[in-house]
């Protein structure tokens, strides 16, 4: 496989969705996979020898309950001509639609890996591992956390080039970030943070609610201008906020040194400056369903 047909196999990785349900099973596979190629670790495994470390990489970048189905990637990733597996005949001949359990997977032994020709090409060429890795993230996180994924799955990769534009045909509007600031008078809603040294805004972003890459929109709508700490937190779902009164509603798996965090439990966000603004019911909806982890906090 050349380079070009390598990167479009990995464009092209078909991805469950159900209306704008995000599964991000496979990407994560697929990165956790790179990561283990790069160190030199052995190229094929027996399900039950990852599962555990990719169930905790779907707890934390999937949404609730994503750690159920972690089998199903493992499985199916084989459609995309992406991923080879090895078993029992009786198991591999099933169709694809017919995914075995966790518990088959684990006592029929059966493993999974790159083919060899893509294990050969990724192997020789870091550099082509690192595009993939680029590519996949750009698709499927937001900018606030593809550093926390990378980390989590060992990858060590050059920051995304925004310049390059985005692995689809949609573009983000440049002028996003600065129609989101302007909504919410250049502070943070959580925390009212609006540092600057002279007219340099610090440490200050326009956070997606419905994220970029599962379809929302650049609009004012869909936007919460955040300071950089509650920007991350709000894309790793350690809070969401109620789409009747606004209001932030934290999770009970955050913990430790939180209580500057938890003390914005039940507190309304600062509103924009125009109702125009306010952020949309189904994007405040696909949040809590796609992004937050539940259970939530006891409300207040």
């Amino acid at each position: 496989m050349t380079p070009t047909e390598i990167l479009k196999a990995f464009d092209s990785i078909r991805v469950w969705h159900r209306g704008d349900r995000r599964a991000p099973h496979k990407p994560l596979l697929i990165l956790m996979a790179l990561g283990n190629l790069l160190r030199g670790e052995k190229p094929r495994a027996e399900f039950a020898e990852i599962e555990a470390k990719l169930g905790k990489l779907l707890e934390e970048f999937g949404p609730s309950g994503s750690n159920a189905s972690r089998h199903f990637p493992f499985w199916h990733l084989a459609t995309d001509g992406l991923w080879q597996l090895e078993g029992p005949a009786e198991i591999l001949a099933r169709p694809r639609g017919a995914t075995p359990t966790i518990g088959e997977l684990r006592s029929q032994h059966v493993s999974g890996g790159f083919p060899l020709e893509l294990q050969a090409a990724l192997q020789k060429n870091p550099s082509l591992v690192a595009e993939v890795a680029r590519r996949v993230l750009d698709a499927h996180f937001p900018q606030s956390i593809r550093q926390d994924v990378l980390d989590a799955v060992g990858l060590s990769i050059e920051p995304p080039n925004e310049r390059d534009g985005e692995p689809t045909a949609r573009r983000r509007d440049p002028a996003f970030r600065e129609k989101v600031l302007l909504a919410y008078e250049y502070r943070c809603c959580v925390c009212g943070q609006d540092l600057r040294l002279k007219q340099q805004i610090i440490a200050l972003e326009a956070a997606h609610i419905k994220w970029f890459q599962a379809g929302g929109p650049d609009v004012e709508q869909n936007g919460l201008a955040l300071c950089s700490l509650h920007h991350k937190v709000f894309d790793l779902g350690a809070f969401t906020i109620r789409p009747a009164d606004y209001v932030m509603v934290f999770s009970q798996h955050l913990f430790g040194d939180a209580q500057k965090l938890l003390s914005y439990h039940g507190a309304a966000i600062q509103l924009p400056q125009s109702t125009s603004y306010l952020p949309s019911k189904p994007f405040l909806e696909w949040h809590e369903d796609q992004v937050f982890k539940k259970p939530a906090r006891d409300a207040i």
